[in-house]
């Protein structure tokens, strides 16, 4: 797992320690498949008692085909029968008539943005056909109501049939938390990070607009000579088709600005956005924004989308660009680079929208939505 953990994966696990800290009564069987041996950390379970993990190996391109062809296995058989089968994402899942079946989706940006996926990537949606899946749930949540949009006008999915639900869980982390000195210098030396910086974070792929997000960077330090101790800072894995992104900052006139310091361990993710003069996250287009929050929680003042389930998210805590429009990414930078006093009111907001967030995670009760089943 190499010290972290994908959107998914939180999200599943927020969503288990919800239930099971509220019941004690019904079983619950975790489908684990893992042809090599599993890496996760499940230990966390083990104290509770009506949780069984039923660990299988088959060799997961066999297991899809046989799922894709045959319809087969029926997954609530292979458990031993279940009542009700969660699924936390779309995956290759084929259940009896007679199994209750829920589903969560987090976007539909594979339907609304195909070019920014790859030919094999796209290849897997059509195959998998996500429209069949969620025509097949009793019931669908969407972590949020873009994503219930998508869903309604997409797919023809009924309204009454999606449940919006909060995926945030962890934002505790990054609330009230203050950097002590040895944190920052082992943070500063562990990612060579400069003095003073704009901060990305997440994957580096053509969604994020990251390319936008260079060409406005490089327009900033052209127009404010005052600002030229400036950087750039893009943290996260590199995704498909990065490369396009990393020849944008090769040939940068000011290329020595453009710093990519790769993975980001998860205990490191709070120093790395408190010493950032502000976080940019233009994506095109998001299910739910995981950065933005952390962000926002932490106190940093965050430049985001008018699109997609970005404006939901931050609500009036951040401010809003046009992501096709480079100009408005460097006009925000410039803002918040001259007003110290609109950075603080922004990190006064971020600050509140987070509690808001989190406190609506945690009134969010799964339990409630699988009684109408």
């Amino acid at each position: 797992m190499e010290g972290t953990r994908t959107g998914v994966e939180e999200y599943t696990i927020g969503m288990l320690e919800s239930m099971l800290l509220k019941d004690s009564r019904n079983k619950y069987i975790l489908f684990v498949n893992s042809f090599k041996r599993f890496k996760g950390d499940l230990g966390w379970l083990e104290k509770y008692p009506n949780v069984e993990i039923k660990n299988y190996g088959f060799p997961n391109k066999l297991f899809n085909f046989l799922v894709w062809f045959f319809g087969w296995p029926k997954l609530d058989v292979l458990l031993g029968g279940v009542d009700v089968l969660f699924a936390p994402n779309i995956s290759f899942i084929s259940v009896s008539k007679k199994c209750k079946f829920v589903l969560t989706i987090h976007d539909l940006s594979f339907e609304r943005f195909p070019e920014y996926f790859s030919k094999k990537r796209n290849l897997w949606h059509f195959i998998l056909n996500p429209r069949r899946l969620c025509k097949r749930a009793n019931l669908i949540f969407a972590v949020s109501d873009s994503t219930k949009q998508d869903l309604n006008k997409i797919y023809g999915i009924s309204e009454e049939k999606i449940k919006i639900v909060c995926p945030i869980q962890n934002i505790a982390d990054f609330q009230n938390s203050e950097l002590q000195g040895d944190d920052v210098e082992r943070i500063v030396k562990r990612y060579d990070l400069p003095e003073k910086y704009v901060l990305f974070l997440g994957t580096v792929e053509p969604r994020k607009n990251l390319v936008s997000l260079i060409l406005a960077f490089e327009r900033l330090i052209e127009r404010n000579p005052d600002q030229n101790d400036i950087n750039l800072v893009i943290a996260g894995r590199v995704g498909w088709s990065y490369h396009q992104i990393l020849e944008a900052a090769k040939i940068s006139k000011y290329k020595e600005k453009i710093v990519f310091i790769g993975f980001v361990h998860d205990e490191d993710k709070l120093g790395l956005y408190k010493l950032a003069k502000m976080v940019v996250y233009p994506s095109f287009f998001e299910g739910f924004g995981f950065p933005p929050i952390e962000a926002l929680a932490s106190g940093t003042p965050v430049i985001t989308s008018n699109c997609s389930s970005m404006p939901e998210v931050v609500e009036d805590a951040a401010i809003m660009i046009d992501p096709y429009r480079p100009h408005e990414i460097l006009v925000a930078m410039e803002i918040l680079l001259k007003d110290e006093e609109l950075c603080k009111k922004y990190s006064e907001r971020g600050r509140m929208q987070a509690q808001k967030i989190k406190e609506a995670a945690e009134k969010l009760d799964y339990l409630e939505h699988l009684k109408g089943l």
